[in-house]
Order: C-alpha cells, then structure tokens, then sequence
C-alpha cells in the first residue's frame, strides 16, 4: 500500500450539524442553545458534504490505514444524521467501495466496510434500490461468512451484516431463507458438544457463532408462521445445550433465543407444551441464581439479571417492559421480538440510535411509530424548561434528597443504639 494520508475524522461538531435529507428539520432539544446565534444551514449543509465527498474518495486510497479510516468516519456520520438524499445520489459508489474493501482488505478493514454496508442500507431503508445493494453485497458477505480462511472478527462483522441488510431489504422470501440457512450452517456448529464434564467448551469460534445466531434470530422475527413452526421444532431441543458454554455472551444470547422462540411458539399455539421443560427451568434458574466464585462479578449480575428475565417468559410467560426516550416521544418495548429487534439496531447505530428512531422514516415503520414528528425551533425552545427554572428543580430536588436520607440516617442511629 501506498503512504496514508492525513484523514480527519467525522467530529461530534459535524455530526451536530443540522443538515441533510427531507428529515433535516429533526433536531434533539438540548441543541438549542438559549438565545444562541442562527446557524447558517446551507454553508453547514456544503461543509458537511464536502466533507463525506471527501471520505468516500479515500475509501479507494492506497493506503490499507487511510481506507479504515476513511470508512470509520462515514460509519460515524451514517449513524448520527440522515443523508438520504447524499447517499441516494452516490450509492453504487458506496457500494462499489464497500464490495472492494471486504474482497481485498484485511481483518479490521473488513470490519468497518461491513458495519458501513449496515449503516447504508439502514439509511436507504427497503426499497428498489436497497435491494440493488444487497444483491451486490449478499454474495461477498456470505463469501467471508464461510471462508473459514478469513479472520474470524471478519466472519463475526459480515454476519451481523448479512442478517440486518436482509432484514432491512429482502421482500423476496426465498432469499431470507437462504440467508437463514447460511447463518444457520454456521451457530449450529456449537451444538456439537465435547463430551466432557464443562459442556460446551469454549473456542475462538464462538464469537462467530454468537453473531451468526442472533442474526439468525432477527430474521425469525419476520419470517412467515409456517416457517416458524419448522425451526422452532428444528432447535428449541438443541438451544439448551448452548447454555452450558464457558462464554458468558454465548449463553445471554442462548437464553434471549429461547425465550423469543418459547414467544413466538405460544403466538402460533397458545396451548404449546415443551416436553423438557422442567430441566430447561431448572437450568435457566441456576443460571438466574449462579455465584460461581471463578466467574467476575461483572459477569455474574449481567448473567442473572438476563436470565431472571428468561425464566419469567419461559416459566410465567411475561416480559418486563421498558421504556425507551427520544426527544418528546416514548416507545414501549413490551415483548422479546420488539426487544431483539431494538437491540440490534442500537448495537449498530450506538448513540445516534435515539435520533434515528426521530426521524429516520425505516426504523419508525419496523417498531410501528408512524410518520415523524415535525418539530421546529420555536416548538423545541417552548418545550425546554429556562436555565432559572433548571436551577430551582434541581435544588428542591436536592434538599428533598438531603431530608430523606437524614432520616434513613436517624433511623440507622436508633437502631444501633437499641441493639
């Protein structure tokens, strides 16, 4: 490769500009600044154009580092704004850069063009020409996915990849089958146990495997209820051997599956009855309960807190909900599809997950949010509460604090003295 050039990186300072795509007028509250000066959209609008112009050159450079870097800045914009009309214009140059950097690069190149390839078609969403990107994209990404040659981050990255584009893009179902069957190829190799007292022993694949199963998962959610049928009897005997693993990542993800599989299996029966089921609780509750001394503390509260939840949708066929904030909406994540779904997005969108569940016109439509909400500056400014009134809250707040545990304080006092 050739020298690497100087590449500055997608900032938080251009991610905050206001631009871009029929949704531009989206903004969060907090950035509005009180009686801040006007921001000149259009000259922003060209800095930041120019800019991502700029990147997607260099995602041909000579230099492996200058490439990366390159991607890793679109992926950064890709995910805090909406660029629609940017992309739209210059997507086959995307998806011709993308296709080269997962052929001829190395691992961690690799990586970003397939975390990009996801970003592109979240920002595209499903359509005619989404669907022209996966089928370039489908084909290299199932390439890597079963090369056993190629890094296993590389396999890991192409098969999250692989699992969201088709669930973002494929209206053709016996591509979604196909794309199942790969990933299904793949996580099914952790069933073969090594007959020995630790179960499932753990391996440099497993990453892979864990990958491969959850975007697995994800397309479940979308297949048609025959389909279900024959892959919930095709795995929900085999899914608990997965839950003896030495990976803790392996055995949440082992977990989440059941209890989306054991949802989904009650939607289409409501009277299904699992045979096992009384070992399968009777290990989920260990696992739910576990103080294995050898095990970081970390590991073992994410462990049972994710597997308490299991139990109860296995056991009582409830789901905690959750309540998910994004500028002055609300969206109720009330069962494990829903959950499966958001979590997934937001693994690839990190913090601009938030934003685009405001305005990117895809995401709205996979969790049922309808057309965005128009909101424009005055609307925003009246809907924030003054500097001065922050400021007295947040003192009433914190004197009703100081009362409550001066209290608890006192009571601990009395009871000591009394023993």
């Amino acid at each position: 490769g050739g020298q690497p050039r100087n590449v500055q990186p997608f900032s938080d300072e251009d991610a905050s500009i206001e631009t871009m795509s029929h949704c531009s007028g989206f903004s969060d509250p907090a950035s509005f600044t009180e009686d801040g000066p006007e921001v000149d959209e259009e000259a922003t609008q060209e800095d930041l154009e120019y800019k991502l112009k700029g990147f997607i050159d260099l995602t041909l450079d000579k230099s492996a580092k200058t490439r990366q870097a390159a991607l890793e800045s679109l992926k950064s914009a890709f995910s805090s704004k909406i660029l629609y009309e940017f992309i739209m214009e210059r997507r086959m140059t995307l998806t011709d850069s993308i296709e080269r950097c997962i052929k001829k690069g190395k691992s961690d190149e690799q990586c970003a063009a397939a975390g990009l390839a996801c970003l592109l078609c979240v920002q595209m969403g499903s359509g005619i020409e989404s669907e022209e990107i996966f089928k370039t994209l489908g084909p290299v990404l199932k390439k890597i996915v079963c090369d056993g040659t190629a890094s296993i981050q590389a396999r890991q990255a192409c098969a999250t990849c692989l699992g969201i584009c088709c669930f973002i893009v494929t209206d053709d179902i016996t591509e979604l089958y196909s794309t199942m069957e790969c990933l299904e190829n793949i996580f099914m190799k952790a069933y073969q146990r090594d007959r020995d007292t630790n179960g499932v022993s753990s391996t440099h694949n497993t990453v892979l495997h864990v990958s491969a199963l959850l975007a697995w998962t994800l397309l479940l959610t979308i297949c048609p209820m025959n389909e279900v049928k024959k892959k919930i009897e095709m795995h929900l005997h085999k899914l608990p051997s997965l839950l003896s693993c030495d990976d803790l990542n392996m055995r949440i993800a082992a977990g989440e599956t059941l209890a989306l599989l054991f949802e989904l299996a009650r939607e289409t029966d409501s009277d299904f009855f699992y045979e096992d089921m009384d070992l399968l609780t009777e290990k989920l509750r260990a696992l739910a309960t576990d103080g294995n001394k050898h095990r970081a503390k970390v590991d073992k509260r994410k462990q049972r807190s994710v597997f308490r939840d299991v139990l109860r949708a296995v056991e009582e066929r409830d789901f905690p909900t959750e309540m998910v904030k994004f500028g002055p909406e609300r969206m109720y994540i009330d069962c494990w599809v829903k959950k499966q779904t958001y979590e997934t997005f937001k693994e690839i969108l990190g913090s601009g997950m938030q934003y685009h569940l405001q305005s990117n016109d895809f995401l709205r439509n996979v969790f049922e949010l309808g057309p965005p909400v128009m909101l424009d500056a005055a609307t925003l400014k009246t809907m924030k509460i003054s500097r001065f009134e922050r400021h007295l809250y947040n003192s009433a707040a914190f004197k009703a604090r100081t009362k409550a545990r001066s209290k608890c304080r006192d009571k601990r006092a009395d009871v000591g003295e009394f023993f």
